[in-house]
């Protein structure tokens, strides 16, 4: 009786991974930067600066940013750009709208080491790193009516802002 049950969750695992790799063929582009010399909350920094943001905007973004793992983010997001469009071959990349989808950013390991301290004590220094996950992918397609309400509300803001110039 359990081992039916494993062999069925093993096989209802193995259906999962086929559906997931299926899935990560087509359409979004996910990248990995493993044991960056970084400290995880200096790059989640960086990392909530660009979620959800169009890839034109969160490259200027980290390209103008003062924080010093915005150079490897920058160069992660760019990597992630390539991919899509070698899995998109058949797209412009113009006409894809892409979007940073998701990027999170993990512990990575620590190196500890020790630091001299006053009575001949020593105190220990962690050196983290961090795992960065990032996932681009195309603007999800609204409705027509939607699209064209969003584009009049765009219009409307910039023209507020230039007349109020």
């Amino acid at each position: 009786m359990e081992t039916e049950k494993k062999l069925k969750g093993s096989v209802a695992k193995r259906e999962k991974l086929k559906a997931i790799k299926e899935a990560a063929k087509v359409g979004a582009s996910t990248v990995y930067l493993n044991n960056v010399p970084t400290s995880p909350r200096k790059m989640r920094l960086i990392a909530d600066l660009i979620r959800g943001e169009r890839v034109t905007k969160a490259l200027n973004i980290l390209k103008y940013d003062a924080k010093h793992p915005s150079a490897k983010m920058e160069k992660l997001l760019l990597s992630a750009i390539s991919s899509w469009e070698a899995k998109n071959a058949d797209v412009k990349l113009e006409e894809a709208d892409l979007f940073v989808k998701e990027v999170f950013v993990g512990g990575g390991r620590i190196l500890k080491r020790l630091r001299p301290a006053p009575q001949g004590r020593a105190h220990r220094v962690r050196k983290r790193s961090n795992h960065v996950t990032l996932t681009v992918d195309r603007m999800p397609a609204l409705p027509t009516g939607k699209r064209a309400k969003q584009e009049k509300q765009k219009k409307s803001s910039v023209e507020t802002t230039e007349t109020a110039k």
